[in-house]
């Protein structure tokens, strides 16, 4: 068969030679934009449901849920706005990182406290809240600020 072309694997790669040369370009805020939106809803889903078998305990274990939907908001309009992507989601993105920083004095402090401390750390790290986990809040948060500092694709 003569003159045909296998066209799908074509456009895959004629999109992946888009991609890469806008990432290489610095244009990558939509992307990046909805990539922190949807790491968000993971991220927040994650948290929510530690906390829940964690019984809320400390009622500022309820501000990572409370800061979550503003960020999906402000990622998904991020994607199809570009003003969206320089006001709503650093500002969003800023107090989601913060968050997940407080997040770690929080847990680091809740080692602190199991009986034996940091001095048992051995058994408390694997035993007490996971010290590590607010972090990706901060880095999902960081890759919001990233992306609103990025130029729109092409």
């Amino acid at each position: 068969m003569r003159g045909t072309t296998t066209s799908p694997p074509a456009d895959a790669e004629h999109l992946l030679d888009r991609l890469l040369v806008n990432v290489e370009h610095g244009r990558f805020e939509r992307s990046l934009s909805g990539l922190t939106a949807v790491a968000a809803v993971v991220t927040g889903a994650e948290v929510y449901l530690e906390h829940y078998k964690a019984s809320f305990g400390n009622k500022v274990m309820w501000s990572p849920v409370l800061v979550t939907p503003p960020l999906v908001i402000a990622g998904v309009g991020g994607v199809f706005s570009k003003r969206w992507a320089k006001t709503a989601l650093p500002v969003a993105s800023a107090v989601f990182a913060l968050n997940g920083l407080a997040g770690e004095y929080f847990h680091a402090r809740g080692v602190a406290r199991k009986p034996g401390g940091w001095s048992l750390a051995s058994y408390n790290l694997p035993m007490g809240p996971p010290i590590s986990a607010p972090g990706l809040m901060a880095m999902v948060g960081g890759m919001g600020l990233l992306a609103s500092i990025l130029r729109r694709e092409k």
